[in-house]
């Protein structure tokens, strides 16, 4: 069997940067939750996406919990949620005891549809958060989805967690709205194995996310909690693989754009086949590769054949108000989300796969055109 190729795996820098970061933590001992690395991090990647102010947290999904809370969502409260996309993403608004929304995607953008939105605001408009995701690296539709959120005065949480790179008329995804999440996840574009980042330009918000994040203990000699504490903080260690791999986050989007380049240009000529959009203003990461299929063709072929032959693929994600826990919730929208998990299917992304591997991919699914 040849060897196994990865959907997206963890791809450390051929320089060592991360080793030398955890080297440094354990040589001065600060193995535990603080120290520079988590500081450090903080700084250089809010430097690094433009951002005033981070809070290196234990995951994304403890990044979003923290910004709707800072958003001062709470029981009852009606969140507006992208349904094409993880679960990660929707479960914190069920920790906050509020109520999600999901809101349909379209095909321009395989993100948020601003009319599906602007259709959700007119039938809530007592809505207390837009909770948008950057899915597989592509930009949503910016400038229509704020404008909303500024005519509803409703804040506007970017989950960032796939798009880390991702440029948005020039500026990085996660930075226009209120808040902004990232994910360093071991399959993301930047990984520390496990982790994430909240930004915001509101220092005086990320500064309470992070006490909220190390147990609320207030600042006493005793151990004191006038609030309700999360175990979130990102560890030294952790922080230190990634100080390194943020050095090389241009590296990966770059390669992560010669993979989609790749197989459009090998691929596209196939009947029914289209790729994840394009736009003008947008400069995606391209985190994940993917397509969809019309013709007699369908995903799981592609993904039966790819993986008899050791190679890893995946369908679209399921859209939310799809899944058994959160159907019972409203959604807003046609059949976009729907029809694009029916019909997609994401190819092999990894930014170690070689140009052998690449044309062995596409000579695999090639075949069943034939």
């Amino acid at each position: 069997m040849a060897e196994r190729i990865f959907l997206s795996s963890p791809h450390m820098s051929d320089e060592g940067y991360e080793q030398q970061y955890v080297k440094e933590a354990f040589d001065t001992n600060w193995i535990a939750p603080l120290g520079t690395n988590v500081n450090e991090f903080e700084n250089e990647l809010a430097e690094k996406v433009g951002s005033k102010a981070a809070a290196a947290l234990s995951s994304g999904t403890a990044a979003i919990h923290l910004a709707l809370k800072a958003a001062g969502v709470g029981e009852g409260d009606i969140v507006f949620c992208s349904t094409l996309t993880f679960s990660a993403t929707a479960n914190p608004i069920i920790y906050q005891n509020a109520i999600p929304v999901f809101i349909d995607s379209d095909y321009e953008t395989w993100n948020m549809s601003p009319k599906a939105l602007e259709e959700a605001f007119e039938k809530y408009p007592e809505v207390k958060a837009v909770l948008l995701v950057h899915l597989y690296g592509l930009s949503a539709d910016m400038d229509k989805i704020i404008a909303l959120c500024k005519k509803y005065n409703v804040a506007l949480i970017e989950d960032a967690a796939e798009s880390l790179g991702t440029y948005y008329k020039g500026q990085h995804t996660g930075t226009f709205g209120d808040y902004g999440i990232f994910s360093f996840n071991g399959n993301k574009i930047i990984t520390t194995s496990g982790g994430g980042m909240l930004v915001s330009d509101n220092e005086e918000r990320i500064a309470k996310a992070r006490f909220w994040a190390t147990q609320s203990r207030d600042q006493a000699r005793h151990y004191q909690h006038s609030e309700l504490g999360y175990n979130y903080r990102m560890s030294n260690v952790v922080a230190g693989i990634g100080r390194g791999q943020l050095k090389v986050l241009d590296k990966r989007v770059e390669k992560k754009n010669y993979i989609y380049d790749f197989y459009k240009s090998n691929l596209s000529d196939l009947e029914g086949v289209e790729f994840m959009p394009s736009n003008d203003w947008d400069q995606p990461n391209y985190w994940l590769s993917a397509m969809t299929l019309t013709g007699k063709i369908r995903p799981v072929d592609v993904m039966d054949a790819l993986e008899k032959e050791n190679i890893e693929s995946r369908p679209v994600w399921k859209p939310m108000h799809l899944q058994p826990y959160f159907e019972k919730y409203d959604f807003v929208g046609t059949d976009v989300s729907e029809t694009l998990f029916e019909n997609g299917v994401c190819l092999p992304s990894d930014t170690k796969i070689s140009d052998e591997q690449l044309e062995r991919v596409v000579k695999i699914i090639r075949r069943l055109w034939e």
